[in-house]
Order: structure tokens, then sequence, then C-alpha cells
């Protein structure tokens, strides 16, 4: 178990992630290479991934690589994930701040990495001394890794992780820091001044003001992950609920059945508002509730909306695939009532959001 403990000035400085890390998707991802965990989730997307090794030997070398610095199981490099607050993550602020580790904590951190009992990495004395060649590979083989894997599922890890922040923000805004930690539930729980999480094993971190930073992640599985070096900016990264993201449904019938004033009004009212629920959603274009959660329903369906629910409300939140449906399509000052009447102007959406890469 781990065991974090917090002051009132941590409770004032808990963050969200803006938007999925892209040296936390990797490094986990790499782990689900690894095991047969969670094959529901994650086997589509083994076999893709592993085809991909079979015939790309850059992509191949890059994750052999990775595998040796992330072991399934036991210690890896916290300078592999680097915190990068602030705006909106790319992987290339995170490698420039993985570049720029100072060789003692390299030495310090693959030394613990040889220690642990993993098997020795080839150049890992290289890495150790900050030499520029070894560095430069290992940025290289970050870029390679994360275009070659990562990138077919960039849209379900951008949706997955929108939609699990939509949530999360919607109870910290109406039920404050205790509401927030409540949904972390089962996996960790609020027992104050202590969030008590499941961890393989005892732990105890204090933040001592420093506050923490959530993170969501859709290649993290079952249980949260944090960093080693207590001296670090405190970060929790824990599973983003995969459940709640649809597979797309692409082809011409889809398309044709969200064409439509209604569900474009709709769409645009959830991506303006991050989360509503169906009678807020219902009630800002104008229609009933019956027909708002039908509307909505087909939404869903569709891939452009996803859908949970918190206590007695269904929240809602666009996807990737939604936003650009919008952005390409959609978007407009003015949208049209089912009635056939204008009936009041909308916010233009913009094709992405933060978070959604």
């Amino acid at each position: 178990m781990l065991r974090i403990h917090f002051t009132g000035q941590d409770l004032e400085n808990i963050r969200l992630a803006r938007g999925p890390d892209p040296l936390w998707e990797i490094v986990c991802s790499v782990c689900r290479l690894q095991t047969r965990e969670g094959a529901l989730a994650f086997d589509p997307w083994r076999r893709q991934a592993r085809a991909r090794l079979l015939r790309d030997g850059t992509a191949r070398r890059a994750a052999l690589a990775l595998r040796g610095l992330v072991p399934f199981g036991a210690y890896f490099p916290d300078f592999l994930t680097p915190p990068v607050e602030g705006h909106h993550v790319t992987l290339r602020d995170g490698v420039e701040r993985v570049l720029a580790t100072p060789r003692a904590r390299l030495r310090h951190e693959l030394a613990l990495l040889a220690s642990s009992g993993a098997r020795p990495v080839p150049g890992a004395a290289a890495l150790a001394r900050g030499d520029v060649t070894a560095l430069g590979g290992l940025g290289s083989g970050l870029h390679v890794y994360d275009e070659a894997l990562l990138g077919p599922v960039r849209d379900r890890i951008g949706a997955a992780v929108g939609a699990d922040l939509a949530w999360r923000t919607r109870a910290l805004v109406t039920g404050g820091t205790a509401a927030l930690l409540a949904t972390f539930r089962p996996v960790a729980a609020w027992r104050p001044p202590v969030l008590e999480v499941d961890y393989p094993v005892r732990r105890d971190l204090h933040l001592e003001g420093r506050g923490l930073l959530l993170v969501p992640s859709y290649f993290c599985w079952r249980r949260p992950i944090t960093l080693v070096d207590e001296d670090q900016s405190p970060v929790l990264v824990y599973p983003a609920d995969k459940t709640v993201v649809p597979a797309p449904v692409t082809g011409f019938a889809a398309l044709t059945a969200l064409v439509g004033p209604t569900r474009a009004a709709l769409l645009h009212e959830a991506a303006g508002r991050a989360c509503g629920t169906t009678s807020e959603l219902a009630a800002a274009v104008g229609i009933s509730l019956p027909s708002g959660s039908q509307q909505l329903a087909v939404l869903r369906e569709a891939g452009l909306l996803t859908t949970r629910r918190a206590g007695k409300y269904v929240l809602h939140s666009v996807t990737a695939l939604g936003l650009r449906l919008l952005g390409d399509d959609l978007a407009g000052p003015e949208q049209w009532c089912a009635n056939g009447t204008r009936a009041r102007n909308l916010p233009v959406q913009e094709t992405a959001t933060e978070g959604i890469p």
C-alpha cells in the first residue's frame, strides 16, 4: 500500500494533468507488451504492435532498447518520465527534459536499475556518462516507438483520457477535493489526511506542501504508479477508464444518421461544456429529456460521445472523432432546433482541445 500524506497546503495544490503524458504512455505501454494482462483492453493493440515490430526493424530496435530500461515488475528510472507542467504536454517537451537529465542522476538511477535484478542494458555505461550519442539514441528511440506503436491508437488514448479528465473535473467543481479523491475508489481510499493507494509495496509519501499531480494513463493497468525518488515533484499516474471509450463506427449509414440539426446542436453543446448531463444538453437545445436521451445515444453509438454514470447523473463528453467532425463539417456560429427554427448562437468548437493530440 502507498500512503500519500497531505497537508492543508497540499489539498490546495492538487492538479489534474491537461491531457495524456506521452512519456508515461510509452513507459506503461512497454510494460503491457511484456505481459498478457488486460487482454480485453490491450490484446488488439498488442497484436497490431507486434505485427509492426516484425516488419519494422527500426521500431523493433527502439522497443527492445526501451524494454531494457523498463523491465516489467522491476524498477525503471524516474528520468524517463520527467514532469512537464503548465501547458499541453508534447513528446518533444518530454524528450528534451529526458535528454537534459544531470549526469549524476543518470548514474544513480541506472545503478538502481542494475541492482534491481533487471537484465543488463546495452549501452547503459555510455548513457550513465551522459554520452551525447547514447542520449541522442534514447531520444530518437522514444520518438520512433511513439510514432510506430502509439500513433495508430492516438485517438483512443485521447478519448479515454479526455473522458476521464472531464468527469473527474466535474467532481472537483461540484464537490471539491474530497469528491475528486473519492472518484479513485476502489484503487485508492481517502482517509483524511491520507490517500491510501493500492500498491505492490508498502510505502509512505509525504507531500510536504508540494501538492500532487494526477495523471490519467491509457496504458496504466490495475493500480496507480508514482516516482521512486521522493525529491522529485510528486505525481500519481492512474489507469484511465477504458470501458467508456466506444469503438468508432464508420461508414455512410453511420454518418447519415448523424447529419441533422438536433444532433449537431447537442454535439456542440457537449463540446462546449466539456462534460454535460442529459438534462443540461436537452434543455440547451430546446428538446425534451426523452428525445435528448435518444439523440445522445445515437451520437454515443457512432463513437462521437462517451457516456458515464455518476450517481443519479449521466454525463456526456465529446471524443476526438466528434471534435474532428465538428471542426470539419458542423462548426458554425448558428444551429437549428428540432422544430426548424434558429434557436440561438452556439459557440464555435475548435478542431481539437487540450488533452486530445
